[in-house]
């Protein structure tokens, strides 16, 4: 497989980097490296340093490639930032992405694999989220990604490309960026390592649902073949407190201090864990790795 992955020089996209260089297919990575960094691509893959918004590179760059597949895990991810720069948000996430879209059909790619977000069910109504819930998002971010989930759908019912829709939950694991909102793990992680108070937003109580970027990884894989159209959820459908977070990690660094409590953020949701029942029946999919243990490899991993 010719397989190009946008944003391939971050967190979860060098990892899928490393394991579609492992399986033996040609790789392209396309990153402007305002989060990834070269270093996360192996030395096995091509790199292209492009701004996906920069229509004409990317269209030159795809079209020269020429790949069977395009993985798209290239955007803006910081939910605080979408609400204070609703523009740059939308310009990445809708814009960029629907280059990525335009660029991927042109070049005759057979399928595009969408790293989209539990951020476009908004507040939930039941716990874990099936697929079928309703899309509320109530954070620019969430909007954003639930906009470019419809581009898919409207270029592969006119036959142009076929698409699948992955609904990540907090995905963590080693390499993620210890300065953006999103990467809790590798906050508390860094934090901790170096002995300095750790912050909660709210009172301990707010609930994520954690997935290992391995267990993600290997859900992409089989996205890029089987049906197409589909939309599932990754994740283990296990609500985890933000205070239960805090106490496997201070475990794993052996950090004795206590949180310190912060305001809630705004756009953030209170509750959430997604039903990965989709992608267990589509792919035979299910995560393999417990918080406790992946949380030991994320420390073991950011150790000096």
């Amino acid at each position: 497989m010719r397989a190009l992955v946008t944003g391939g020089a971050g967190f979860i996209g060098s990892h899928l980097v490393d394991r579609l260089v492992s399986d033996g297919h040609t790789v392209c990575v396309l990153d402007d490296l305002s989060t990834g960094s070269a270093s996360n691509v192996p030395s096995g893959a091509r790199f292209q340093r492009i701004d996906i918004c920069d229509w004409p590179s990317l269209r030159d760059v795809v079209a020269s490639f020429k790949p069977d597949v395009v993985f798209h895990a290239a955007a803006q991810t910081d939910v605080g930032r979408s609400i204070r720069e609703p523009d740059y948000d939308a310009r990445v996430n809708v814009l960029g992405g629907l280059n990525v879209l335009r660029a991927a059909h042109a070049a005759g790619a057979r399928r595009v694999v969408y790293a989209s977000s539990a951020a476009v069910y908004g507040t939930p109504d039941r716990l874990p989220v099936p697929e079928t819930h309703p899309t509320r998002p109530i954070s620019d971010y969430g909007s954003s990604k639930l906009a470019f989930e419809h581009y898919l759908h409207a270029y592969q019912a006119r036959g142009l490309i076929e698409y699948a829709a992955l609904r990540f939950a907090n995905v963590y694991g080693p390499r993620q960026r210890s300065d953006g909102e999103g990467g809790v793990v590798a906050i508390f992680t860094d934090r901790m390592l170096a002995g300095k108070p750790v912050t909660i937003f709210g009172d301990g109580s707010k609930t994520r649902d954690y997935i290992y970027v391995g267990d993600v990884v290997a859900a992409i894989i089989r996205a890029a073949s089987g049906p197409a159209g589909v939309i599932a959820n990754l994740g283990w459908g296990r609500e985890v407190s933000d205070l239960e977070l805090f106490r496997e990690v201070a475990a794993a660094t052996r950090y004795t201090q206590e949180p310190t409590y912060a305001a809630d953020r705004p756009g953030d949701i209170a509750h959430s864990c997604l039903d990965p029942a989709v992608a267990r029946r589509t792919w035979d999919w299910k995560p393999t790795v417990a918080l406790r243990d992946g949380v030991r490899r994320v420390v073991e991993w950011s150790k000096p």
